[in-house]
């Protein structure tokens, strides 16, 4: 291996910088789809009223995808501060990471416009999907190379594993209901990240860990 590949991506705090910039403009750009209703010149009282109760499902999509992206960031911060130096290797997983990050707003414009299309809610469910499945890799790949802090750190790293399996899974089974119909899927969704952002934590003697991560 050159010595560029060996010392290329190994500042984790360079790596946290550009996740918190492309997290924060991630969460910016899905507000953009809640849109001020156009004024006209005819515009009522009562029309104004019913404009913008047409917003509803783009406010729904909103909240869902900002709740969506800060589960996503408190557990990526979570797993950087924890790991005690990175490779070029985990630079580029979380580099892939990102990327998939940064498709959210347009997956959520997508569904925002087709709110009761199946195709929609599957796009969504996928860019969700991506982003798991690209964030237990890492922390998979960090584990086996060493790059973990010992202690708190592997425990982090457990609670994060078993959180991602968990909540990729009742994902899916999310997706799967909008067989019954789309609604259906977002409820669920909704109420999937309701509690992994605002439930509770656990006793460390029940859980078995006190960190950061929440309900496991």
């Amino acid at each position: 291996m050159t010595t560029y590949n060996r010392l290329s991506g190994t500042n984790v705090r360079r790596i946290e910088a550009l996740s918190d910039a492309l997290y924060a403009i991630a969460l910016t750009l899905t507000v953009l789809e809640v849109r001020v209703p156009s004024r006209q010149m005819t515009m009522t009282e009562g029309e104004l009223r019913a404009a913008v109760f047409q917003l509803g499902p783009r406010v729904l999509t909103y909240l869902l995808s900002f709740m969506t992206l800060g589960i996503f960031w408190v557990g990526n911060q979570t797993f950087l501060s924890h790991v005690r130096r990175s490779n070029r290797h985990l630079t580029w997983l979380v580099l892939a990471n990102l990327a998939v990050i940064a498709l959210m707003p347009i997956s959520t414009g997508l569904l925002a416009n087709y709110l009761t299309y199946r195709t929609a809610l599957i796009l969504y469910w996928l860019n969700i999907f991506v982003a798991g499945l690209i964030s237990l890799a890492a922390v998979l790949y960090a584990e086996r190379a060493g790059l973990v802090e010992g202690g708190i750190g592997e425990k982090a790293s457990a609670a994060l594993k078993r959180r991602l399996v968990i909540g990729q899974a009742l994902y899916a089974f999310g997706a799967a209901l909008c067989v019954i119909h789309p609604y259906w899927s977002i409820a669920f969704i909704f109420i999937v990240q309701a509690y992994f952002a605002f439930a509770p934590q656990l006793p460390p003697r029940v859980r078995g860990i006190n960190s950061p991560l929440g309900p496991a």
